[in-house]
Formats: C-alpha cells, structure tokens, sequence
C-alpha cells in the first residue's frame, strides 16, 4: 500500500493540480489528473482505510435501504468521507464532537462503530442507541449528533463551555453544512461564543446545496464574510486534496486547543449521493463530473490488490455487522407514564411547614446555598450580573459573589437555552433565566428538539440537568407581549418537568430540592405578582393545608365539614382563588378543596382523583388561554379515569384576546374573583 501511495504522490507533485470551489458554483479543476492520497506511510494507510470504511458503510446502508431493511431515512456524507477522517485524526478523547443529520462518516472516523451504526439504523437493541436514535440520533463517548438544523450550535458551544470551565485543552466541534447558515441560532451563537472566547471550532462541510435548492439561491454574502463579522478567523480547505485538508484541520484543532478562542473552518466538499434516499434532482452529468474528480473514486477505480484488499476486508466486516443486527431484537419502548416522583402507594397527606418569606428572598437564597454548595452550577441570562441582578432581582448579589458562573447574555433566549443544555450534556447544571415568561418560546426548539430529546433519543447514555426559569403572568398592566401565560405550550414533553412556584409551598425548599436532584430539563415558572408576597404556610380559618406527594407536592387547602367542589389552580392564582373560596363559604355556603399542584407535568393525578371522587365536580382555574391548556388536559384525563363515574367540569381562564395594557381592560381580559365564585356556583346549583 505504502508504495502505491508513494507512486501516486509524486506523480500528482509532478502536475499542477488546483482544485477550488466558486461559492454557488462547480469545483475548478485545471488538470484533470486525479487527487493526490495522503502523504505516503503507515498513518495514511490507516486514514485511507477509515475513509474506505465510511464509503463502504454508506454505500452498504444504501443498499439496505433500498431493500427494505432500514427504518426511518438515510443521509449520506459520499464525497464528504475526508472531512470526518481528517478532524477525528486531530482529535483527542477529551474533545467533545456534534454532529448533524448528515453524520456518520464523523461517527466512523471518531469511533470505528460499524456494528453499532448498522444495528442503530436496522432498528436494534443493539444499535449504539438501542436502535431509538436511528440514522440522524448518535451519541457515544462524548459524540452526538441531531437532526434539527443550526440547533446543534449552542449545544456544542455549552459544551465548549463546560471545558472552558473545566480548563486543560480539550475542545468541542460542531460540524454544520452551508444550508445550516440560514439559521438564526447559529449567529446567536456566533456572538456569544466569540464574546466569551469559548473553546469551540466549527467545521462547515460546503457542500453548496441545502437539499435542492442550490446556495447562490439562498445565501447572501459569503460563508467566511459571516464568521468574520463576529471576529472569528476562517481557515479554507476542500476534500479535493485530503493531505492538506488533514493538516489544516490538525491547524485549526490546534489553534483552538491553544488560544481558547472559537474558529471556522470551511472546508468545500460535494455530496455525491442524494440529499437522503433518492431524492436527488441535480443535473446527473454534473454529479458525474464531481464523482469522476472524487479522491476515493480515482483510488477505487486504480484496482490495485492492496486496495482490493482494504475493500474486501470492510465488506466482510459489513456481511458480519448486518447479520449480527439482524439476529438481535428490535427497539423496544417502555409504555409506563413519564413520572418524575417516588412510588405513588407511599404518597400520604402530610402537614405543611415553613419560614413564612418574601418569594424574591427565598428563591435567591436557596439559588446562592446551591450555588455555594455545587460549583457545577451555572447561571446564565440577560441581565442577571450585579448591580442590576435581574429584571425582577432574584440574581441580585449573585455575580459579586459566584463571579463567572453567574454570566450576562445578549438578548439571545435560544442560544442560552441551547448552551445549557450543552452544559448538562458535559455534567453541568445550568440555571437559566428567560427575562419575560412571553420570550421563553423563542427558545422553545432547543427545549423540545434538543434538551427534551437528548436522554431519549439517546438511550440513557446521558442527562441534562437543565433548569429554566421564567416570570409568567399579568395584572401588571405590562401589555400584549408581556403578560402571557404561555406554559401550556411546553406542558406535556416527554423527558421534562415543569413546575410552578407559588406561596403556600416554599419557593426556596423548591429550589434546594430540584437543584439536588434535577435530572431532566425543568420548566419553572414564577408568576410576577409573587416575587413582593410572602409565603405562607398558614391556612386561612376553618382549613387545613396539606402537602402530597414527593418533592414537588401537591397542596390541600381543605375547609372543615361536607365539600361540594373540587377547585384546582396553580402558581399565582393561588391567593385569588382563596379569595374566592372564602367568599362562597362564608355568602354561598360552598364549601370546596382547593388543590394546588407544584409540579404541572409530570401531573399526579391521585389527589384530584381522591377529591372528584366525593366532591363529583371540578373547577379549574387558571390564568392562560384555556383552548388545549392545562384545565382541558386535567378535565379530559379525570373524565377518561375509570374510577370516576360521574364529573361535571368547568373552567375559568383568559378571554380570548390579547391582553391589554391597560388596567380596567386587562382586569376585564383576566380571570376575577367574580369570574371564579360565579363559575362555582353554576357548578354546585346545575345538579
């Protein structure tokens, strides 16, 4: 082998070769000799059988495909081995790597898997995800890969972070292709990794189409133009010379490794294979133009026996990993509920006690105990850093204390989203603060797609210990875009939890508990008009307070004698509906269990079960929208319980309508204490 490289390589420095690619346009190729392998020795061998691995792999599971032996979708990188070949080559084993739909070859070069890729893609539990994850769904040694374009970014940035927290020299990579640059993510995290000189290179695989439609169609400017308008420094390379293509990335590893500051590298390649399956609408003589200047085509299409030999060596290996997959089961899944607590058989009522404290006080004191206690939290957000901690002060103090864990953002929720869940990912728990509760679905894609699914889709190899905080709700006369309650759009994702603060559990016990044991990417919203209030563990006279459940309860306030009702709320609605409450007691003579859940989702329903089940009647009060909310999913799941025979349903919530600024309308627009003793009252008098 090492002769026919030699031969090869002095032949191609005899010839002027030049290969460039014009942005939007063909490679340029002014001799049509074929390109130069590696530099001839033992460590191109072995790169040379890694990049004919990748090519054989491909082509195999496009076979596979073709045959009906596959589940989902296959996206190939065939044109694109080098890239892999080359970055794994600079890499060491504490460098973290993310990768994209189009990902295997980085998976090969980084881990050598070919039994554990077939068997993902087969569908198998013996696949490197049990066969969950499938083609565009990695993750092994600190590898992994996703699908939803431009949403790896901040993911890797966080774990960037979290080796820059670390220290040492180890880095994080995150390879995207030309199309990924239309999203508006990646230059969220542009900024911010460059801002804080994150240790992160990112390789775009320019490969000058994003499915069909081809980049002069929808890139403005230039790819490198992008990266330097946010001082980062670009190097260039192509897969058209794969020796220089692995000494540039052994460059830009380096520099990344040894400056602590984020690169570029583009490197311009050609998929010579269709976006995924055979999808595939370009000009076929153009496709064979590039094929026939392919590196690994030419070296094929020599026939010499060592390369014979590598091939058959790979084919037996792919012979030995289908029939290894196919004799393993298929992917399972477990249908039980996605429930965060303890066995439910030891949930009691229990009597509810604790320091009576303003909200604001007993969330950022429990923050900075945690905090001083697990140096692995980090807190991250717009605005949070001292004097101005926060819009509502929560982080006051916090960044004089706890100095770069506590650290400003740009007005980028995504992003910062993104990153913490980067940073869960590498062992971190990252606490971040949305400013309004309204703007937390700005990063709703890197909580659903990214956070959410990571555990999942990845077999348990991972967790992220995410936590996001954000102020919900009205009465403030803040305005339309300002005053929402928008939880219910992110209730009900598998892999999380979402809680909601409110004064009759304290918000500090809350804190403590879920930033010693948060294992999944928790919600938690704090309703503005709480932060000046007080807990208060004291029931109001004639009830008694309770707590269900496990560290996240479910509260009582149960009045004494016979109940007619059953009224569940949540988070700021509390001291309204007490009102409430107290009101048709004492003018109606009604007397209900008020149940007040901390953690929305995973929902216990055992305790309203328990109260429907004397009382026959619910009232749901909440302060969001109502169409597909949280009072509608709690109605359908009591009516559809087999225990319950009987259930007359009701709910009190927002109007239909933005929410004005100002006060007498957005009183109007908001549920009242008259809305709720008028919709309690229907319910006791229509039976």
């Amino acid at each position: 082998m090492d002769s026919i490289l030699v031969e090869r390589a002095q032949a191609a420095r005899r010839r002027r070769r030049l290969v460039t690619v014009a942005d939007g346009g063909p490679p340029i190729i002014d001799s049509p000799s074929p390109a130069c392998p590696p530099e001839a020795g033992q460590l191109s061998t072995r790169l040379l059988q890694t990049a004919l691995t990748i090519r054989r792999t491909e082509e195999r599971l496009l076979s596979l495909f073709a045959e009906g032996r596959l589940f989902g979708t296959v996206h190939t990188c065939i044109g694109q081995e080098w890239v892999g070949v080359a970055l794994a080559e600079a890499l060491t084993k504490r460098d973290f790597v993310f990768s994209n739909h189009r990902g295997h070859g980085h998976y090969l070069a980084r881990t050598g898997d070919v039994e554990g890729l077939v068997a993902e893609l087969m569908g198998r539990a013996t696949g490197v995800c049990g066969g969950l994850g499938g083609s565009q769904h990695l993750c092994r040694d600190g590898f992994f890969t996703n699908g939803v374009q431009g949403g790896i970014v901040p993911a890797a940035a966080g774990l960037a972070m979290a080796r820059q927290l670390a220290g040492g020299d180890a880095i994080a990579v995150a390879f995207i292709g030309d199309g990924t640059l239309g999203e508006g993510v990646v230059y969220e995290t542009l900024n911010i990794a460059a801002r804080w000189s994150l240790p992160l290179l990112i390789v775009v695989e320019d490969n000058g189409i994003a499915q069909s439609t081809p980049q002069a169609e929808s890139l403005a400017g230039s790819i490198d133009g992008r990266a330097k308008a946010f001082g980062l420094e670009v190097r260039q390379a192509d897969t058209w010379h794969p020796e220089e293509l692995i000494r540039e990335a052994e460059r830009a590893v380096r520099q990344v490794r040894t400056h602590r500051r984020p690169l570029v590298l583009h490197v311009k390649t050609y998929r010579l294979k269709a976006h995924s399956k055979g999808d595939d609408l370009r000009d076929v003589a153009g496709v064979a133009w590039f094929a026939a200047a392919d590196p690994l085509n030419q070296l094929v299409a020599a026939d010499s026996p060592e390369v014979r030999e590598i091939l058959a060596q790979v084919d037996r290996r792919l012979d030995a990993a289908v029939r290894a997959a196919e004799a393993a089961p298929h992917a399972t899944i477990a249908r039980d509920s996605d429930d965060a607590g303890a066995a439910k058989a030891d949930y009691q009522w229990k009597e509810v006690h604790f320091e009576p404290q303003r909200v604001v006080d007993a969330i950022r004191g429990a923050l900075a105990d945690a905090m001083a206690a697990d140096e692995r939290i980090v807190v991250l957000g717009e605005d949070v850093r001292d004097p101005y901690g926060g819009a509502f002060k929560v982080m006051a103090g916090a960044s004089n204390r706890f100095g770069e864990r506590v650290r400003n953002t740009p007005i980028s929720e995504a992003a910062i989203v993104g990153i913490g869940g980067g940073l869960a990912l590498a062992g971190y728990r990252p606490v971040v603060e949305i400013m309004f509760g309204d703007f937390v679905l700005l990063a709703a894609d890197q909580f659903v797609n990214h956070a959410a699914k990571f555990a999942g889709m990845y077999n348990r190899q991972v967790q992220v210990p995410l936590v996001v905080r954000t102020p919900m709700g009205g009465y403030r006369g803040y305005g339309p875009t300002h005053s929402q309650c928008l939880e219910k759009h992110l209730l009900g994702i598998p892999g999380t939890r979402v809680l909601a603060v409110h004064g009759r559990w304290c918000p500090g016990e809350l804190y403590r508990t879920l930033l010693a044991r948060v294992d999944r990417p928790t919600l938690v919203i704090e309703n503005k008009l709480l932060y000046g209030r007080r807990t208060n563990p004291t029931p109001p006279p004639g009830y008694r307070l309770e707590a269900w459940g496990g560290p996240f309860p479910t509260i009582r306030v149960r009045p004494e004698g016979p109940r007619q009702l059953t009224v569940v709320t949540y988070g700021g609605m509390v001291e309204m509906v007490e009102a409430a409450l107290t009101e048709l007691r004492d003018q109606e003579e009604v007397r209900a269990d008020l149940l007040i859940p901390t953690q929305l989702y995973p929902l216990d329903l055992e305790p309203m079960v328990e109260s429907v089940l004397e009382t026959g009647r619910l009232l749901v009060v909440e302060e969001g929208q109502g169409f597909a909310g949280f009072g509608g999913e709690l109605i359908a799941q009591l009516a559809s319980d087999s225990r319950i025979r009987c259930l007359q349903a009701d709910r009190v919530c927002a109007a239909p309508c933005v929410i004005p600024a100002a006060r007498p309308a957005e009183l109007q627009a908001l549920p009242g204490v008259a809305d709720i003793v008028g919709a309690a009252v229907r319910l006791v008098t229509s039976s």
